[in-house]
């Protein structure tokens, strides 16, 4: 099994959970509005990052302004870790790890399937060590609004998620994505390869908050993928966890992420984990 589990330790106040996650959720969909707005004026391209293929428009930028700005003011003391380069100290414990659009190539080309996600978590910027609380991952497209928070499980508007169980690794559906970079995405591909043929199929969406959000649905039996950073799946790895899924963080310079029912997990890691 890759990494550590995520895991309950003390619980947290139930009035402080319902606070936070209605803020994230509040604040997850006002952005989605502005994103979706955005779309349909048109997008370009503002910049790049790692590669070529790994672009930011500026509706990204303003999201994560909009949204950093609207966490400061109803919360001003904790700490912020946004995907564009928004970064605040936490005096609180609490930092708010943000993906302003995840999906930004299906949001460049309009493919509806991207989406706002926002997660506050106990700890650092770690994922390795901290805690999830409550998140919010929101589909402006599809008006889907997923939440969860820790020990309230998860949900899809007002309807309860729960992962599908029973599912043997040979009839699983499973999610991945890939690299921006050309090489990164040749290992990927070796170890799909590998995978496929053991497997019902796989499905590459292009969003990992949105990927766990369909295994917290049942809509994918699992997912995995290498290389994320901790915007892209900190609301919903936690969404998938509330559902019933084993929710697994290997650290390393290309971190690995899995989710899946426990049983199926246990089948699916070892054959993921392998290096690249």
């Amino acid at each position: 099994m890759p990494g550590r589990p995520y895991h309950r330790i003390v619980p947290v106040p139930s009035g402080e959970l319902v606070a936070l996650l209605d803020l994230a959720r509040e604040t997850a969909v006002t952005a989605g509005a502005l994103i979706r707005r955005r779309r349909s004026e048109g997008v370009e391209v503002a910049a790049f990052k790692s590669t070529a293929t790994d672009i930011v428009t500026a509706a990204d930028r303003e999201a994560e302004g909009l949204i950093k700005g609207l966490l400061h003011d109803a919360r001003p003391g904790d700490g912020f870790l946004g995907e564009e380069g928004g970064t605040a100290q936490s005096l609180t414990g609490l930092t708010w790890v943000v993906d302003p659009i995840d999906g930004t190539a299906n949001y460049f080309y309009d493919i509806p399937s991207y989406c706002v996600s926002i997660a506050v978590v106990e700890g650092g910027v770690d994922p390795a060590t901290w805690r999830p609380l409550a998140g919010c991952v929101v589909n402006p497209v599809t008006g889907e609004v997923y939440t969860a928070s820790l020990g309230g499980g998860a949900f899809l508007g007002a309807r309860r998620l729960h992962v599908n169980t029973g599912v043997e690794l040979s009839d699983a559906m499973v999610g991945t994505g890939f690299g921006y970079a050309a090489e990164v995405r040749m290992k990927q591909a070796r170890v799909v390869g590998d995978l496929i043929g053991r497997i019902r199929d796989i499905r590459r969406a292009g969003s990992a908050a949105l990927d766990l959000c369909h295994v917290a649905s049942g809509q994918l039996d699992a997912y995995y993928e290498r290389g994320l950073k901790p915007w892209d799946f900190a609301a919903g790895a936690l969404i998938a966890q509330e559902a019933g899924a084993t929710t697994g963080y290997e650290p390393g310079p290309r971190p690995l992420v899995i989710a899946a029912e426990p049983v199926l997990y246990a089948q699916l890691a070892p054959l993921v984990s392998v290096s690249e």
